[in-house]
């Protein structure tokens, strides 16, 4: 009976766009969506590179990443925090326990997911085109960009997988930002604190919606990838 009311008080609150869930939300989308941007700038060009540069060391960068896919997010908050400490090498920044702390952790560990699936995109790219792009005079660094844009509809699936991982995340985000009410709060954060202490209503609400922003981003993808490859042919 009393979940059955937290549901109904949930969409209530979403349908009346409460104030405090919805700078909730608005802060989560923000944190996450400024780290997969960065991410994204990042680890696309060097996911491609990766996938066709030849150089010692290279398998051990490619092991290197793999494994940071599964980095463990209090792992990564500890060594941003560590990093941005008042005693830390960043220190000097004053960051620390701010949204762009945050940042900074999530973007840390979606940036390795990027890399690595954008390796695995190119490579197969590659493959297939190798012949046709060394025909036209093109090395394997200048055929990044040609690579990068005719794989683009796969690297969107790398790039919600980057959104995936951020917009889940708690422990990074929860050491480096410390879940201050109306300053670090974001939807996981909150809905882990409010579970806490019993109020299941918002944090119901909150999982609505990020429940939500996530099948909307992936069903755009899905919809988007099928009309690409029905206008291809």
């Amino acid at each position: 009976m009393q979940q059955e009311n937290a549901f109904t008080t949930a969409v209530s609150l979403i349908l009346s766009g409460d104030a405090v869930l919805g700078e909730i939300v608005v802060l989560s989308l923000t944190v996450t969506l400024t780290a997969l941007l960065v991410s994204a700038i990042v680890g696309l060009p060097a996911g491609a590179a990766l996938a066709l540069a030849r150089f010692p060391g290279r398998s051990f960068l490619v092991v290197t990443f793999n494994a940071l896919m599964g980095l463990p997010p209090v792992v990564a908050g500890l060594v941003v925090y560590l990093m941005l400490s008042r005693s830390g090498p960043l220190g000097w920044f004053g960051i620390l326990f701010t949204p762009s702390a945050m940042i900074v952790a999530q973007t840390l560990l979606i940036t390795p997911i990027i890399v690595s699936l954008t390796r695995q995109v190119i490579e197969d790219l590659w493959g297939e085109y190798e012949e046709q792009l060394r025909s036209l005079g093109s090395s394997r660094f200048q055929a990044i960009p040609t690579l990068l844009w005719d794989g683009r509809f796969s690297l969107i699936t790398a790039i919600l997988a980057g959104f995936g991982r951020a917009s889940a995340e708690v422990g990074a985000i929860l050491i480096v930002g410390g879940n201050i009410a109306g300053h670090t709060r974001t939807m996981t954060t909150a809905i882990a604190l409010e579970t806490s202490r019993g109020d299941l209503a918002l944090a119901l609400g909150l999982g609505i919606i990020l429940l939500a922003i996530t099948l909307s981003l992936n069903a755009a993808a899905y919809v988007t990838g099928r009309l690409a490859l029905k206008a291809a042919g």
